[in-house]
Order: structure tokens, then sequence, then C-alpha cells
């Protein structure tokens, strides 16, 4: 009994996992700048999504009234609630402009992704032309 109480375990020492975790930030730190295009443009693909819907929206809204609708709730779509009031969405979704024959949505970032000060922007009119106004 006495033998397995004095048999050492081969471990780490604290030190050791210090040294592992400082050296796996440092890389961490050196590839973010690298991957923050990459993950702009997936968060991207929320406006282009939505602003996608609120053409659809808009369409059946016009074969039922013969125009375009500048009112969200009146074609039926509901914002989610956004990252900067507890919610999920990264975009604030408004239609700039509607009438008898046109409309144009914008979707706004409400983070800036990569923290350049710019905020994406894209908008969308009625013939489904999609654009990037402003670059994250």
């Amino acid at each position: 009994m006495r033998k397995f109480l004095t048999k050492r375990v081969k471990a780490f020492t604290l030190s050791e996992l210090l040294i592992v975790l400082v050296i796996v930030g440092i890389l961490v730190l050196l590839a973010l700048p690298r991957l923050m295009p990459l993950i702009s443009r997936a968060k991207a693909s929320e406006a282009q999504v939505q602003l996608g819907h609120i053409q659809m929206l808009e369409n059946n809204y016009f074969f039922t009234y013969s125009r375009f609708s500048d009112n969200l709730d009146e074609i039926g779509f509901e914002q989610e609630k956004l990252v900067t009031d507890g919610g999920s969405a990264n975009y604030r979704i408004e239609i700039v402009e509607a009438g008898l024959d046109k409309f144009l949505a914008r979707a706004t970032a409400v983070v800036d992704f990569d923290r350049d000060g710019n905020y994406n922007v894209w908008e969308i009119d009625q013939d489904k032309r999609l654009i990037e106004v402003t670059k994250d």
C-alpha cells in the first residue's frame, strides 16, 4: 500500500501550461487581423438575406396594392432584436424610399466588425439589385 502512495505521476507543471497558453494567445493575435475580412463577409450575408426577403415581401405587396410600401410592418417584416439591444441581428433594416414604381431598402450594420470606423451598408431595389454601399 505504501508503494502505491509514493509512486510519481508524470504531468505538466503550471509554468509549462502558462507558457503554452501565452504562445497560443500570441498566435491568435497574429492570425486575427487576417481573419477579419472573412468574418465581415460572413456577417454581410445576414444583410443580403434580409434584404432579399424585403424585396420578396415588397413585390408581394406591389402585386396586391399596385404600389410599394415604406412601412416594414405593412409588408409583414419583423426586425430581429439588434446585438446592441441584447439580440442577435447585426443589421438595422429600413425602407429608404417607396412609391408607385420603385423602392429602396437599406441594411446598416450596428457593429463595426473590423473596428476601422466604417459600418457596412447594403441596399436593394425593386429589381433586386443588391449593392454594397459602404464596405466594412
